[in-house]
């Protein structure tokens, strides 16, 4: 799903600035006639600095300086109407506007420099998108899938939620998961998950095997960005990942499933949901030393859930059951997942986007939520 599309949906004001500016130029009109036609002892002037101020909440610097000498030149008309424009009290009026609109516009200047910086981010913030987080193809094998990534704040376009897919001889194997903590840092550990599965999920045979090496090419990196506890101490146990990593064979109606921490997959069937909660879920990876010695062999133990043609899968990050509305209500996923009637993961994913956007408090989610919906086929 297009995130500049979401994006837009989100913030429709860009889209409105050129019907604003018909409001300066009203008001301008509107005092104008009002100042001519009023008693000498009532001036209407003044209310002229409210146009170029208005212009610079939403326009630049030129349209602002355009509004600001478009109000001058009426501000001189009705000076010239009513008595002259050497009056004093018109002088300081049109010194005044002139000032005022000098320093709006220099504000509109300031703004419009910092929205290029700020689309400048966005695009390299894109460009990273496509290289870390690249777009799932819409069918692989016997799957159909779709996927979309909402950032918690307007300006960024990814953060520690991932996903992946990699096609093998015998099946699809897919991964989400999400990194503790927020900014570069987790950009960056995302983007080491996500080149170990792209790595190994064709070399590793069991899916096991998969998680185990996940978790070996991850402890190095989280490791080098450990926080210090209250003691100035190193503290390995803040920094993690949590997964679910799973394997769908082209042959079987089933798929094996790795959950190292993370919200179990929901699978629609026929109106119903279910939960694939695993007997024995794994730790986060980066958490692994937690896990007792004799274990250790147990810890990435896949388990088997039945996926049957027809059935649609969805593959979630906590920021998506975690959003809550304006009463502080968590939104209720499968709630919403089994009230759906549809039959494509697109548009289960657009519809759950919209859903969610109006759930969330002021539409913004307090955190990144990224989803993959996955069909199978006949």
């Amino acid at each position: 799903m297009d995130l500049r599309a979401l994006n837009a949906r989100r913030h429709p004001y860009h889209r409105l600035r050129h019907a604003l500016l018909a409001a300066p130029i009203a008001l301008i009109a509107l005092v104008t006639v009002g100042d001519v036609l009023a008693p000498s002892d009532v001036h209407l002037g003044p209310f002229l600095v409210a146009a170029p101020a208005l212009t610079a909440s939403f326009a630049g610097p030129r349209i602002t300086g355009f509004i600001g000498a478009v109000a001058v030149l009426a501000q001189v008309v009705v000076a010239m109407v009513r008595s002259s424009a050497t009056d004093l009290n018109h002088t300081v009026q049109i010194v005044s506007l002139i000032l005022i609109s000098v320093f709006v516009t220099l504000f509109a200047h300031l703004r419009e420099v910092r929205e290029k910086e700020l689309v400048q981010l966005r695009s390299v913030a894109e460009a990273a998108q496509q290289v870390v987080l690249r777009p799932l193809r819409e069918r692989i094998g016997p799957l159909r899938m779709a996927s979309v990534y909402l950032a918690a704040e307007a300006e960024a376009q990814i953060g520690g939620d991932l996903y992946a897919a990699a096609r093998t001889p015998h099946g699809t194997r897919l991964l989400i998961g999400d990194v503790r903590g927020k900014g570069l840092e987790a950009v960056g550990d995302a983007a080491v998950v996500l080149g170990a599965f792209r790595a190994s999920a064709h070399q590793e045979a069991e899916l096991s095997g998969l998680v185990a090496y996940l978790e070996g090419a991850v402890v190095p990196d989280l490791q080098d960005a450990c926080v210090e506890d209250a003691d100035g101490v190193d503290d390995p146990g803040e920094a993690f990942i949590t997964a679910a990593v799973l394997d769908v064979p082209d042959d079987r109606q089933t798929l094996g499933l790795v959950n190292c921490g993370h919200p179990p997959p929901l699978l629609l069937r026929g109106g119903r949901v279910i939960r694939l909660d695993v007997t024995h879920p794994a730790p986060p990876l980066g958490l692994s030393e937690l896990v007792e010695p004799g274990l250790a062999a147990q810890t990435f133990a896949a388990e088997t859930f039945a996926f049957e043609a027809g059935d649609i899968m969805l593959l979630y990050t906590d920021g998506v059951i975690e959003a809550r509305d304006d009463t502080g209500t968590f939104y209720p996923l499968a709630e919403r997942l089994a009230a759906w009637q549809g039959t494509n993961p697109r548009a289960l994913l657009s519809h759950l986007c919209d859903d969610l956007l109006s759930h969330a408090a002021g539409h913004c989610l307090g955190d990144d939520a990224a989803m993959v919906a996955i069909e199978r086929l006949g």
